[in-house]
């Protein structure tokens, strides 16, 4: 694991315009500050990302299977070389979409710099579940949620959903979110990526400790990690009835690609201490 003094300290590294939010297991000096998470339990634990340092380029980031043997598919080298023009000899990193990375030189053959870091997953896992929704608005909200670090993504079809999918065309669908989200986790330098379930029926949902985004309830209560948004065409009284716990996202009313990025915005903003919830504010909209 890399350590101070090599090539990825704890701060922001001239050379290479890096910075990492340091986590237990990372293997980064424990001195490097509160800034990267790693000061006592009451401070914020920042999210799992590849990070630059301050008035450095940012430095690209790359999926790979192998950290230990990191290799490029065909389309990530077309979009280095091509479309962000990366040179032989320039810094990227690498990573396995579970916590492991590196630094590497980019050439005919990556050339790995220093040893492997890794990241433990964020905890507490955070989840949103979404109508799915007509045209590509469902590919921008699996981008956004992926890049605000919610761990699982739950798509699905309510009574009021304005289009259904077939089996076939539900399995497409699912490669196709989980192709957005990789690229949306290599866009935000994310180390980790995220659950994407199979679309399925509300009523065939696991709905254990979530909670129903609407236009009445309150606000999020501590504990909780799992909303769920509803279709442009609202709830059904049978939905509303089978989830109980109803959460306010805004006094106005939210376009469903909207709601559903605010609800991962929220979650992600609890988790990381950079606002508490907020059961106190009582019952709104009723």
């Amino acid at each position: 694991m890399t350590r101070r003094g090599q090539d990825f300290p704890g701060r922001a590294d001239p050379a290479s315009g890096l910075e990492r939010g340091s986590r237990s297991g990372s293997g980064f000096d424990s001195e490097s500050g509160p800034e990267h998470g790693s000061g006592s339990g009451s401070e914020p634990r920042w999210s799992h990302v590849i990070r630059r340092g301050a008035g450095e380029a940012a430095v690209p980031h790359v999926l790979v299977d192998d950290v230990d043997a990191p290799a490029l598919g065909a389309d990530d080298r077309h979009h280095l070389e091509r479309v962000l023009r990366l040179r032989s000899g320039a810094r990227l990193t690498v990573g396995d979409g579970a916590g492991r990375w590196r630094q590497c030189l980019m050439g005919t053959v990556l050339e790995p710099v220093g040893a492997p870091g890794f990241d433990a997953a964020p905890e507490p896992r955070v989840t949103v579940g979404f109508a799915a929704l007509k045209g590509g608005r469902s590919d921008h909200v699996v981008q956004k949620l992926t890049e605000l670090g919610v761990d699982r993504i739950v798509p699905f079809t309510s009574a009021r959903s304005v289009v259904r999918w077939d089996e076939s065309r539900a399995a497409r669908l699912l490669e196709r979110w989980r192709r957005v989200a990789r690229e949306a986790v290599m866009q935000c330098r994310r180390l980790w990526l995220p659950e994407i379930e199979p679309l399925r029926d509300f009523a065939d949902l696991d709905i254990a400790g979530a909670a129903l985004c609407a236009m009445s309830g309150r606000g999020l209560a501590p504990g909780e990690r799992f909303l769920l948004v509803g279709p442009e065409g609202g709830w059904s009284d049978s939905e509303m009835a089978a989830v109980p716990r109803h959460v306010v996202l805004s006094d106005n009313v939210l376009r469903a690609d909207t709601a559903a990025v605010a609800a991962a915005t929220l979650l992600a903003a609890v988790r990381s201490g950079q606002m508490p919830s907020a059961p106190s504010a009582g019952p709104r909209g009723e």
